[in-house]
């Protein structure tokens, strides 16, 4: 039986002593609410008063007895997520005509994927694919459980695990924090979560203390012999300019100026345009290609691959290296049957570091390494300056030619 008032009061007072023992779910208003509220013991016997957010007494009646249910079914131990998300569609069902749309962590993530396959480039969508799958599997039981129910807690133990792998700070940080979110950010925008779990989830700083090596100038000229065609010029490219692997493979005539002795381009990573002074060793090697027109390749033979992969860029770089036998210290061991992969200390980006490290040693002012080496801010570049190089390095610091 449920009893129905038309004030809270009323009814209290009607029943001064019987009220403390009766355990009958009613129905009542307070005086400064439009809505009903509902009284009803719960599945600790605890006595309890919500608002049913209806004005409608029908539709009032219809959510009592829903939670009344649903108590029923916490104290009999057989209230489960699925039979709790099903009550509260048939609520709504009932009182607005409409079902509530339920989620699994799991079936969200895979619709978002597919969603976004052809509406993404193949390599984007790899990246989404691939990241979801992997959050799902760490979740294990829980990716079963509603979108709703995924935590900060459940983003950190992902991030970690991924730490732990091999990847890096910054791969684990733009995996937890970027690519996973993305689903999160369209399950909020459609009102399937109040917020979104990777939000709360702090980037994990890279508090190791490792310093990446620089190339010498006879590593530079060693590895100059043992690299052939458009690897030389990309070498050189790499030690006298300071630029990435990728804005030098996809460079074009129409950035170079050899009359003016100066190359300008846009970096892909910052967009910073940066206009550097060609070294003559560069512009040697640069005058005795055929100059192309506008935007023709400088480097054909590199343009448009991948950097990363078994035949990628830098696995052509490396096995150069070897060929030329030069070897960097390992700084990380991947982790068997993990995500990461072996870091080194030397690598086609030491190249850059060997140029921002000379003109530091040579005391060109910080604002301008700045500028020519494209950094978006002093901040980033910091981490490119070595000032405690020997007194080796003081002939790299000067930028010497590599023909003698």
């Amino acid at each position: 039986m449920i009893c129905t008032s038309s004030s809270f009061a009323e009814y209290y007072f009607l029943f001064p002593l019987l009220f403390p023992l009766f355990a009958v779910p009613s129905l009542f208003r307070r005086p400064n609410s439009p809505y009903w509220f509902a009284a009803y013991t719960g599945a600790h016997g605890a006595r309890l008063k919500k608002s049913t957010k209806k004005t409608n007494r029908t539709e009032a009646l219809t959510v009592l007895t829903t939670l009344i249910e649903a108590e029923r079914q916490a104290a009999a131990g057989t209230l489960t997520e699925s039979r709790a998300r099903q009550l509260i569609s048939e609520i709504v069902e009932r009182t607005s005509g409409e079902a509530i749309q339920f989620h699994t962590c799991r079936e969200w993530l895979n619709e978002w994927c597919a969603s976004k396959k052809g509406a993404t480039g193949d390599r984007t969508w790899l990246k989404y694919d691939q990241v979801c799958r992997d959050f799902l599997d760490h979740l294990e039981s829980r990716a079963d459980l509603s979108i709703a129910a995924i935590t900060p807690k459940d983003v950190r133990g992902f991030r970690d695990a991924l730490r732990k792998s091999g990847l890096s700070v910054t791969t684990v940080n733009q995996t937890a924090r970027k690519v996973l979110a993305a689903p999160f950010f369209a399950a909020q925008r459609l009102g399937y979560i109040q917020t979104n779990p990777c939000v709360a989830v702090q980037s994990l700083k890279d508090d190791e203390d490792v310093e990446r090596d620089v190339f010498t100038a006879d590593q530079v000229g060693r590895l100059l012999v043992a690299a052939d065609g458009d690897w030389k010029g990309a070498i050189l490219a790499g030690y006298f300019t300071g630029l990435r692997l990728k804005d030098i493979t996809e460079l074009r005539w129409e950035s170079v100026d050899l009359d003016a002795n100066l190359l300008r381009t846009k970096t892909k990573k910052t967009g910073a345009d940066v206009t550097i002074p060609l070294h003559p060793d560069l512009s040697a090697w640069l005058s005795e290609r055929t100059r192309g027109i506008g935007r023709a390749p400088v480097f054909p033979e590199l343009v448009g691959q991948s950097g990363t992969g078994r035949s990628g860029l830098s696995m052509q770089f490396r096995q150069i290296m070897q060929a030329a036998r030069v070897k960097g210290r390992i700084l990380r061991k991947r982790v068997k049957g993990g995500h990461g992969r072996t870091q080194m200390s030397l690598t086609f980006h030491s190249l850059r570091h060997s140029f921002v490290s000379a003109m530091a040693n040579a005391g060109v002012a910080p604002e301008l390494r700045q500028k020519l080496a494209g950094h978006s801010d002093l901040k980033s570049h910091a981490i490119y300056t070595h000032h405690e190089l020997e007194s080796l390095r003081e002939a790299v610091a000067k930028v010497p030619g590599l023909k003698k």
